[in-house]
């Protein structure tokens, strides 16, 4: 009983201070609110039908997703971010464009990128407040830190998607070289383009699996009746990579101009090849200058203690016997 009060004396003392308790009021009818609009929401979206949920797995598997916790966790972010997402055509099909390009390509993700985002802008703030009576720092401090925690919660999914959209277009530019020499021996061989690009796809599956997926996404568009060039100009916009987008270029001018397709893929994997050497060198050429800062601050400093540091000793040392 005494750890029980122990324990509860620091928000005694914090609901003793009158604003204090309004703002803790504040919060916990905030709270209360946004509960009560979750159950509005999910009363509303129909989430407790089990027919709905069944649909909802059914077109997250046809779509190429993943069934299990994660389809459980779009089905409850998604219709909470339903509401959010924006109305604007243009920042709809921005938004839903970067996670295209960051390998977030389920119905949903949308929606869910949205839920996400309210979820961390809404909780952290919440938590924030529950736990600020036992912080004992002023009110000021905490109405700071919980704006920080909600900008911070708002900001945060659109850096991890802009991360993750940096990530993957490195992991298929690092691949790109591979399969444009599959591609030409795949050309050579016989193999016309569509075929040629689904047989790298098989082959890349394990040393480079995001730009397989992005080749295999192309086989099937074509497969499903979709034009090469069509499929190449999604392909495009899909990975929104500089070589990707090069790449593209070149096969839809061989094809326009009916130029030989493993001449042209020859010639611009070799113009790739020398682009990246160069891009190595540019690269070799600025590590000097990047070392610049840790040899003055770092190395230098330590370097004239040991060289400097006896003699400075020593002439101090002359000097006190001299008593100067």
């Amino acid at each position: 009983m005494e750890t029980l009060l122990i324990w509860l004396q620091p928000m005694s003392d914090w609901l003793g201070d009158p604003a204090a308790a309004r703002l803790g009021f504040a919060g916990l009818l905030g709270l209360a609110v946004f509960a009560f609009l979750i159950a509005l929401m999910m009363v509303v979206m129909g989430l407790s039908d089990p027919l709905r949920r069944r649909l909802r797995r059914l077109e997250t598997a046809a779509a190429g997703g993943t069934t299990g916790a994660q389809t459980g966790l779009r089905e409850w972010l998604g219709p909470m971010g339903e509401r959010l997402v924006p109305t604007e055509e243009e920042a709809r099909s921005r938004i839903a464009r970067d996670l295209r390009r960051a390998g977030k390509r389920t119905p949903g993700a949308l929606n869910t990128f949205f839920g996400i985002r309210l979820l961390f802008t809404v909780v952290p703030p919440l938590s924030m407040l529950m736990v600020l009576p036992f912080l004992r720092i002023p009110l000021n401090i905490g109405a700071l830190l919980i704006a920080c925690l909600a900008v911070a919660g708002y900001l945060l999914p659109r850096f991890w998607l802009d991360r993750a959209i940096k990530v993957r277009s490195k992991l298929i530019s690092r691949g790109l070289p591979d399969a444009l020499d599959l591609l030409v021996v795949c050309s050579e061989a016989g193999l016309g383009l569509g075929a040629a690009i689904q047989r790298v796809a098989r082959d890349l599956e394990i040393s480079h699996p995001e730009l397989a997926d992005e080749l295999h996404l192309y086989g099937l568009q074509t497969r499903a009746g979709m034009d090469n060039r069509t499929a190449l100009r999604d392909l495009e916009e899909r990975t929104g990579v500089e070589d990707v987008r090069g790449l593209v270029t070149t096969l839809l001018q061989s094809m326009r101009f009916g130029t030989s397709i493993a001449l042209t893929l020859r010639l611009f994997a070799a113009e790739l090849r020398d682009k990246r050497t160069q891009q190595a060198e540019e690269r070799a050429a600025k590590v000097s200058t990047k070392m610049l800062f840790p040899l003055i601050f770092c190395i230098l400093p330590s370097f004239l203690l040991v060289t400097l540091g006896p003699p400075i000793l020593g002439v101090i040392a002359a000097f006190s016997r001299q008593g100067l």
